[in-house]
């Protein structure tokens, strides 16, 4: 497990400066040159019909590489005619999971708010908001599964591990930051991870907002007491949707603004994942706008 410094958080001024704030406080990760020197390569099959911008994410496992397989629950619904190839993302031995910032909206503490110290964060289903208010965020339901896998004993699963994930409304704003959102606290929640290292969250597809690719924000402690306390991170990183998937989720009704907003940036020009394509942080991704999307993604400390 790393136990590096984190990225570090400075002040949230407003909303719009999601995109400046995120490009300038991003840590700089290690390029994917280094990832595949010195016979570790990157094991990944990416691909979207028609050609998608996730096909930058493609790249090739060498001969004998050893790959953790995806953790990923069980699709809900009938895939549409338009997500038959998913996106998958393989986390290897050897390359923990990149670092990104929290973002101007963590609500860990850092910024502002803190939900983590708060009773009732500790949950599965994230929909909806909790203690003075039981407000439910509308939107096309997601389960998102990730498998924490210890880097340093061989991409054992990381059990007992805890992580706290939070992501944006249909309409990309965020619960306690927002203008009419500051009393609510929903699509925000702490997970323990089981013996297979897994946490899963019940939550609803994200919107895309000016300047971002549709995302979901996370971090990882050692403990559940250590997340519920604020305490050190192990890390912090960002799950990158589907292109396949979010166009599905942005052509249905309480997406538009999420629609207009979409093809304004791709994964290549995102400041986060633009750098290799997310290739080891995008979602294997399956379901329907009228069932339900799961997403599942491997995540080495």
């Amino acid at each position: 497990m790393n136990f590096s410094p984190q990225p570090s958080h400075e002040p949230h001024p407003d909303h719009d400066r999601g995109l400046e704030f995120d490009l300038s406080t991003l840590m700089s990760r290690r390029s994917l040159g280094m990832f595949l020197g010195a016979g570790t390569a990157a094991a990944l099959a990416a691909c979207t019909p028609g050609g998608s911008s996730t096909d930058a994410a493609s790249a090739t496992a060498s001969a004998g590489s050893t790959a953790a397989t995806t953790g990923t629950a069980a699709a809900t619904g009938t895939p549409s005619s338009a997500s038959p190839t998913l996106t998958r993302a393989i986390a290897e031995c050897g390359v923990e999971i990149p670092a990104e910032t929290a973002g101007p909206y963590p609500g860990d503490g850092s910024n502002g708010p803190n939900v983590l110290a708060t009773s009732g964060v500790v949950r599965q289903d994230i929909t909806t908001s909790f203690g003075t208010s039981s407000t439910r965020a509308d939107g096309v339901p997601l389960t998102v599964t990730l498998t924490l896998l210890d880097n340093a004993n061989g991409c054992v699963p990381l059990a007992g591990a805890a992580v706290y994930a939070w992501h944006c409304d249909k309409d990309g704003k965020y619960s306690m930051y927002d203008a009419g959102l500051k009393n609510e606290n929903y699509l925000r929640g702490v997970q323990e991870a089981d013996a297979n290292g897994q946490v899963t969250f019940q939550t609803i597809f994200p919107g895309a907002y000016s300047g971002r690719w549709p995302h979901i924000h996370f971090e990882i402690f050692e403990s559940m007491d250590n997340a519920t306390a604020a305490g050190q991170v192990l890390a912090v990183s960002q799950i990158a949707l589907t292109d396949a998937a979010c166009k599905e989720v942005y052509a249905s009704a309480g997406y538009e603004s999420s629609a207009r907003n979409f093809p304004r940036t791709t994964l290549t020009s995102d400041n986060v994942f633009g750098d290799d394509g997310g290739i080891y942080q995008l979602a294997t991704m399956s379901g329907s706008v009228s069932g339900g999307y799961t997403a599942g993604l491997n995540v080495t400390v």
